[in-house]
């Protein structure tokens, strides 16, 4: 474990497979910015699983935040977010001109672009504690 994130799952390392590899190195930098994340946000330990056949994040704790998961598309990686919590219309309220947006399910980054990995990371902090978050206030 380098700099409190874990070995990926023997699920997500089989995900990788196949892809492109500017896609497989996005996907990779991407899972270690959601366990950063989670490590500024102070949620805890994060579960990675597969939803729907692809790799997906939530704290351990229940109640404390709601699911990350990202899924490969056509041309760029989508970092999915429950789309009834509001987070990324609030993600457009905050970073409204430095995202592609999806919908409002997800945050667009194209591999070998160069995206704001600190905004982003912001993002995903903000959906692993957002049922936290709204018992706060």
């Amino acid at each position: 474990m380098a700099s409190g994130v874990p070995e990926p799952t023997a699920e997500f390392a089989s995900y990788l497979e196949g892809r492109p590899p500017a896609v497989a190195s996005l996907l990779s930098r991407l899972r270690h910015l959601i366990h950063e994340a989670a490590g500024h946000a102070e949620v805890g330990p994060l579960a990675e699983s597969m939803k729907w056949g692809e790799p997906s994040w939530t704290p351990r704790k229940t109640g404390i935040g709601s699911s990350i998961r990202l899924a490969a598309g056509d041309g760029h990686v989508a970092v999915n977010f429950i789309c009834h919590t509001g987070l990324v219309d609030r993600f457009r309220e905050i970073y409204p001109a430095t995202f592609d947006y999806g919908g409002s399910r997800s945050i667009l980054v194209r591999p070998g672009s160069s995206f704001d990995e600190a905004a982003l990371s912001h993002c995903m902090a903000l959906a692993l504690a957002y049922h936290w978050d709204r018992r706060r206030g």
